[in-house]
Parts: structure tokens; C-alpha cells; sequence
């Protein structure tokens, strides 16, 4: 067993190390969204100090959760560029088999979706004094980060399916809209009723529910983890897919 996870560990660090030195994973998934959050909640909140608390602690998780699904669909573009580079066919001469490439992949999604987490989380506790109760902190966390997983798999299905190029606008574009149609940026409640209707089926909007329904202080309900786990059948099945199609080209 040990031989078979060593090498996926050793790749995956060489991953997360690849990752976190990548300006554009720091700015697209950790300063972009913290800079969003530091400016919505002070400049977007009304004057109200109940009103500014509860925004607050809304944005923070819509923050938080816009960082980590970039990081998670951002790992897509580095399958594509290894790909182009030829990197992906270079690794088959290793110990590496393709599934294991795989893991690794997403274990490297699931490190470097934590500083996107923890940065904006962070804020919200030491910049606008959101104070949530010790579980509270632990569950959105926690909740947050697995609720990455689908996003995971988006974006590996990306990677192998087109270029570097197209994958990385596909993404951008994907995070922008997911984003904007869960109600990560905006609430949902001020939605029209038509777009209100379609945002409860995005897995952004499922994906926001897991750290906000620890806010209400419940869990996650029924049709959240419905809606984001058939989202993630949908986004597993194009993963496999495409990972199929882009090893005979690799």
C-alpha cells in the first residue's frame, strides 16, 4: 500500500509546490477574493451595524467559497499546460501510472484550496470581527473544503479535454457565472424570481449552503447535498470522460 501512495505523495507535493509559486493561482484564488470581500463589506454594506455584521458574515463564505472554486478548477489548467508541454507523456517513463497522476492531481486541489479558505475566513475574524462559535469555525471550514471536490473534478475534465488556452477561459468563465448565478457575490434573496429558481439548482448556490446553513447554526439540508452530490456524478462522469479522451492524445 505504501508503495503505491508514496509516489502519488511525492507528486502531489511537487504540485502544491508548482501551484503555490504560480502568481496566478495567488492572485486569481487568494487576493482577488480577499481584496472582494475587504471592499463588498465595507463599501457595499448600509450603515446599519446589525445589517454590516450579518453582510458580514454572509460575504465571508461567498468570499471564501469564490477563492476556493477558482483554486479547484484552476488545477485543470495545469493538466492542459503539462499536456501541451508533452509533461503528461514524460510521466508514463515513471512509476506513476495514470490513475495515480490523477490522485495526485487532486490531492494538489485539495492543499491548495485551503489558503483560498483560511485567507478570506481569516479576515472576516481579524478585519470586520465576525465571531462565529469555535464548531462554527471548524464546520465551515471543514464543510467548505470538502464541498470542493466537484469543482475538483470540473476542473481536471477541463484540463484533459482542451488546451491550455481553452481551458483557462472556460474556467475563468465558468467561476465568473457559477459565481454570479449561485449568489456568491450577490444574495440570492435579492434575485429575481426566475433567476432565484435557477440558482438553487447550481452547485455554486448548494456549494454557498454548506458554510451558510452552519451561520443558521444547522447543517447542510436535503437538497443541498442532493443538488451538489448529483452535480458531482455529473462533473465525475466528464472527468473520466475527458481523462480517457486526453490520455490516447497526450
Amino acid at each position: 500500500m505504501n508503495r503505491r501512495l508514496t509516489p502519488v505523495l511525492r507528486y502531489a507535493r511537487l504540485e502544491v509546490r508548482r501551484t503555490l509559486r504560480d502568481a496566478g493561482y495567488v492572485i486569481t484564488s487568494v487576493a482577488v477574493p480577499l481584496a472582494m470581500y475587504l471592499l463588498f463589506t465595507n463599501l457595499g454594506a448600509g450603515d446599519d451595524a446589525a445589517d454590516k455584521a450579518d453582510y458580514a458574515r454572509y460575504a465571508m463564505i461567498g468570499m471564501a467559497a469564490y477563492g476556493a472554486l477558482g483554486a479547484a478548477l484552476g488545477i485543470g489548467t495545469g493538466v492542459a499546460e503539462d499536456k501541451g508541454r508533452g509533461w503528461l507523456r514524460q510521466l508514463r517513463v515513471t512509476p506513476l501510472t495514470p490513475l495515480q497522476v490523477v490522485a495526485g492531481r487532486a490531492l494538489t486541489a485539495s492543499v491548495v484550496v485551503l489558503p483560498a479558505l483560511v485567507t478570506v475566513l481569516g479576515a472576516g475574524a481579524a478585519v470586520n470581527g465576525v465571531r462565529l462559535a469555535a464548531w462554527q469555525w471548524v464546520a465551515v471550514a471543514g464543510l467548505l473544503w470538502v464541498g470542493t471536490v466537484p469543482f475538483t473534478l470540473l476542473g481536471l475534465g477541463n484540463g484533459y479535454a482542451l488546451s491550455a488556452q481553452a481551458t483557462g477561459v472556460v474556467s475563468m468563465a465558468s467561476m465568473m457565472g457559477l459565481s454570479v448565478i449561485g449568489g456568491l457575490w450577490i444574495p440570492p434573496q435579492v434575485f429575481p424570481r426566475w433567476l432565484a429558481a435557477v440558482s438553487r439548482w447550481t452547485p455554486t448556490r448548494r456549494f454557498g449552503d454548506l458554510g451558510w446553513s452552519v451561520l443558521d447554526h444547522r447543517g447542510p439540508g436535503l437538497g443541498t447535498v442532493v443538488v451538489l452530490g448529483g452535480w458531482l456524478l455529473v462533473f465525475a462522469g466528464y472527468a473520466v470522460v475527458a481523462y480517457r479522451r486526453g490520455a490516447r492524445t497526450a
